[in-house]
């Protein structure tokens, strides 16, 4: 197959506004694709206006949503507010999620609730929406986290919670390939991040550094190419979840 181009595809992005969802938006308006930014709440507006501009200075087209997705309703919101902008979806990305750490026995069914709500069963209602509206050939990628490979304690309920999306990744492709769709999964590193910094202690933080082979923390720049490839000329890769993390852990 020849390679896939970017240009004038429609990509919606689950948490786009910031952080690695960002630097996807802000990448792949820069070859031409139309970009739905998704943010979760007024704390992300202006960070996610300022990915937007951006997108827009570099040449590209897109609009922000903001939605609560643990809400099944606004999943479908989003991806109809796309296709009533753009005529059709190419590219599906959820980077939302949440990690919380703190050991088992402290953990309450509020924690658990929410985690399960948002790293769960957001990816699985944004695969099923992406599975119903994608155009034909579409891709979807979700980014979970290199901890379903670590022997750790403290990320139960995050660990816990990323770990379903493995499953849903598989099946789904397998569902869904008939229209020409793939589904993949990345599990990066601990990423160079405020998402990442919130829960750590510094001890915590020299840890993490530490435990990758090729040493330091993951950067959001070394996932966005491989995010990149999987929805374009690495579409034959489908039902899988890829670790991309330095050598942090393996399977």
């Amino acid at each position: 197959m020849s390679k896939i181009n970017l240009k004038d595809k429609v990509v919606l992005i689950a948490g786009g506004g910031k952080n690695l969802g960002g630097l996807i938006s802000k990448t792949f308006a820069t070859d031409g694709a139309k970009i739905a930014i998704h943010y979760n709440s007024g704390k992300s507006k202006a960070e996610s206006q300022k990915t937007l501009d951006a997108v827009r200075a570099s040449g590209g087209d897109g609009f922000i949503y903001q939605a609560d997705l643990t809400k099944i309703e606004n999943i479908t919101k989003l991806f109809d507010e796309t296709i009533s902008r753009y005529g059709g979806i190419d590219i599906a990305i959820n980077t939302a999620g949440m990690v919380l750490k703190k050991p088992f026995m402290e953990t309450t069914e509020k924690d658990y609730d929410q985690m399960f709500d948002i790293n769960s069963k957001i990816a699985y209602f944004f695969i099923k929406e992406a599975g119903q509206k994608l155009n034909n050939n579409g891709k979807i990628c979700t980014i979970v986290t290199s901890l379903l490979a670590a022997y750790t304690g403290l990320y139960s309920t995050y660990a816990g919670a990323k770990a379903p999306v493995e499953h849903f990744t598989r099946m789904a492709s397998k569902e869904f390939g008939t229209r020409g769709i793939s589904v993949t999964a990345v599990g990066p590193g601990p990423m160079d991040t405020p998402f990442f910094y919130g829960q750590e202690s510094k001890e915590a933080v020299e840890y993490h550094k530490s435990a990758s082979a090729l040493g330091g923390l993951t950067q959001i720049e070394d996932i966005v190419p491989l995010v990149k490839f999987l929805v374009t000329d690495g579409w034959w890769i489908t039902g899988q979840t890829i670790f991309a993390n330095g050598g942090y852990t393996t399977r």
